[in-house]
């Protein structure tokens, strides 16, 4: 079940593909996202002016296209015919455990701009991240003592990162996030089984687990009745739905081109 939740943390949170690239090509249309071929160069870019062959720590959070403003479009609009406009990318990283606002100029392959952002909020949990923070309870020694006292069996614990906050005891600055563990013995459906009484809260930056208390102990729930699979059902079931269907004989009322309806 763990490396189950592996995969689905990679589906849902992967951002892009990264693949080799020679040149760079403008789009078509200003508002145009970035293509797989811009996302990379924009990751070289970063990572050149960081130099990653030094003990740089670097993490990327968002990228993006930094939206040209709207007269500049309008105008561009009225005479598509005219050169393509230049292609900007707005990019959250993190850097030595601080976070970066960058732009970078695709066209001229450079840095435009690049500020520490020390305002509220965080850049958007990474899939890596997140499957090493979920990782960490089971390796922990408090952690695998507190399954013992309930005589759960750890290689049936799966846990789960939720949002990043600030959970008391540790400085408002630091980027955290609670860990919760469930136990998923005898059904698929772990959410029904939450270990409850255990508070973990990991500081993604220095991966490592920062606060943690058992507070109390209370039973899992059963696992009977928890599996929503329809080949673990028993009747009587209700009554049976009929299909629907929806047709457009004439086809769409919209046409589609490249990313414009």
């Amino acid at each position: 079940m763990a490396s189950t939740l592996k995969v689905v943390l990679l589906l849902l949170f992967s951002s892009f593909t990264i693949s080799p690239i020679s040149c760079y090509k403008g789009a078509q249309h200003p508002l145009d996202p970035l293509s797989p071929k811009e996302l990379t160069l924009v990751q070289t870019i970063v990572k050149k002016s960081y130099n990653p062959s030094s003990n740089n720590s670097i993490s990327f959070h968002y990228v993006g296209l930094d939206e040209p403003e709207k007269p500049t479009v309008l105008s561009w609009l009225s005479k598509p015919s005219t050169k393509t406009l230049p292609r900007r990318a707005l990019v959250f990283t993190r850097v030595n455990e601080q976070t970066h606002e960058i732009i970078v100029d695709l066209s001229k392959r450079i840095i435009v701009y690049d500020e520490v952002y020390k305002g509220l909020g965080y850049p958007l949990l990474t899939a890596d991240e997140q499957i090493a923070a979920i990782q960490l309870p089971l390796k922990y020694g408090p952690f695998i003592e507190s399954t013992k006292r309930r005589d759960l069996n750890v290689s049936y614990v799966v846990c789960s990162t939720f949002t990043v906050g600030w959970f008391g005891g540790v400085e408002r600055t630091k980027r955290v996030v609670k860990v919760q563990c469930f136990y998923n013995k005898g059904t698929v459906n772990l959410y029904l089984r939450p270990i409850e009484g255990i508070r973990i809260v990991v500081d993604l930056d220095k991966m490592k687990i920062v606060e943690y208390s058992d507070a109390f102990k209370i039973p899992v729930p059963k696992a009977e009745g928890t599996d929503y699979r329809f080949s673990k059902q028993h009747p009587p079931f209700g009554p049976r739905i009929n299909g629907a269907a929806i047709m457009q004989t004439n086809g769409p009322g919209f046409e589609i081109d490249g990313h414009t309806i």
